[in-house]
C-alpha cells in the first residue's frame, strides 16, 4: 500500500486536518500569560492563581486553533484555493479527499461547540465579559479565512488574537487586572507569531496574487516582506526590555537565542526565495516561536 495513502475520515486523516504542528501558536501566548500571572501572584503574595483556570485557558486556545484549521481547510477548498497542482504548502484534508466535505462541516460545528463549552467556566474566574471575548474569538475565527485574510487583515488579526488577547486575558483571568507591561509582552508575542503568517504568505505570494488574495506580502512585495519578517523578531525581543524593567533580566536576555535562530531562518528564507522548499523556513519559524515562548517563560521563572 502507498505509504502516503490516507483512508478517508480515518483517525490519521483527522490528525492531519488538525495540523498538530500549528498548536504551538495557540499554546505559546497562554504559556506566557500564565507565567506572567504566576510570577506576579508570588510577588504580590496572593493565592488567586488557579490551575484549573489555567488548563481551561490552554484547552480553549488549542481547540480554537484546531477549529481555525478546520475552517481554513474547508473554505479554502470551497474557494478553490487548494488546487493540489499549484499548492506549495502542506497538503490539506478536504482538497486531498482525506476528509469528506460533509464531515468537515460537522467537525467545524462540533469543535466550535466544544471550545465554547470549555471556555464557558472561565466566566467564574474572569466575569461575564469572558462571554464577549469568546464570541469575538469565534466570529473572527470564521471571518479570518472567509474574508479578512483576502484584504490584508491577516497580520493584524494574528497580533490581536495570538498575542494581545490570549496573553492579556489569560493574565486577567488569574489576577483580575492587566498592566501595561503585560500588554507590551502580549504585543511582542503577537509579533513573533505573525512571522509564521509572513513566511507562509511569502511562499504563496504568486498564487495569492493570481487568486486576488491581497495579503500584506502581496501588497508590499517580496523584498519588503523579507525585511518585515526580520523586523518582527527584532522588535519582539527588544520589547522584552519591559521584563528587565520589572527585574526579570533573564526574560529579556534569553530570547536573544530565539533571535539568533530567527536571523538564521531569515537568511535561509532570502536564499531560497521561491517554491516548496520555503516550507523548511515555515517549520523553522514554528520552532523559533516555541523557543521564544520557552525562553520568556523560563527567564521569568528563574529570576
Amino acid at each position: 500500500m502507498n505509504e502516503n495513502y490516507v483512508e478517508q475520515d480515518s483517525l490519521r486523516a483527522w490528525l492531519l486536518a488538525a495540523r498538530p504542528k500549528t498548536l504551538a501558536g495557540a499554546a505559546v501566548p497562554v504559556l506566557i500569560g500564565l507565567t506572567l500571572a504566576w510570577v506576579d501572584s508570588r510577588q504580590y503574595i496572593t493565592d488567586s492563581f488557579s490551575w484549573l483556570a489555567a488548563l481551561l485557558c490552554l484547552a480553549f486556545a488549542l481547540l480554537m486553533q484546531i477549529d481555525a484549521n478546520f475552517i481554513n481547510d474547508f473554505f479554502d477548498y470551497v474557494h478553490g484555493n487548494d488546487d493540489a497542482c499549484r499548492r506549495l504548502g502542506p497538503l490539506r484534508a478536504c482538497s486531498q479527499g482525506w476528509v469528506k466535505i460533509a464531515s468537515m462541516k460537522r467537525a467545524i460545528a462540533l469543535t466550535t461547540c466544544i471550545a465554547c463549552a470549555v471556555g464557558l467556566p472561565l466566566i467564574w474566574y474572569g466575569g461575564l465579559e469572558m462571554i464577549l471575548i469568546g464570541i469575538f474569538c469565534v466570529v473572527f475565527c470564521f471571518l479570518y479565512t472567509t474574508h479578512l485574510s483576502y484584504i490584508g487583515m491577516g497580520d493584524l488579526l494574528v497580533i490581536i488574537f495570538f498575542g494581545i488577547v490570549p496573553v492579556s486575558i489569560t493574565y486577567y483571568i488569574q489576577l483580575h487586572t492587566c498592566t501595561w507591561q503585560v500588554f507590551i509582552a502580549s504585543l511582542a508575542c503577537g509579533l513573533v507569531i505573525d512571522a509564521l503568517l509572513v513566511i507562509n504568505n511569502y511562499r504563496d505570494r504568486d498564487n495569492d496574487r493570481e487568486d486576488g488574495k491581497k495579503t500584506l506580502v502581496v501588497e508590499i512585495g517580496a523584498h519588503a516582506a523579507e525585511w518585515l519578517y526580520l523586523s518582527l523578531g527584532i522588535t519582539a525581543v527588544l520589547a522584552g526590555v519591559v521584563f528587565w524593567i520589572n527585574g526579570h533580566i533573564l526574560a529579556f536576555l534569553m530570547p536573544f537565542f530565539y533571535l539568533l535562530l530567527h536571523v538564521l531562518t531569515w537568511q535561509k528564507m532570502r536564499r531560497i526565495n521561491h517554491g516548496r522548499q520555503l516550507n523548511e523556513c515555515l517549520g523553522e519559524t514554528a520552532r523559533n516561536m516555541l523557543v521564544y515562548g520557552l525562553c520568556v517563560s523560563l527567564g521569568l521563572l528563574l529570576v
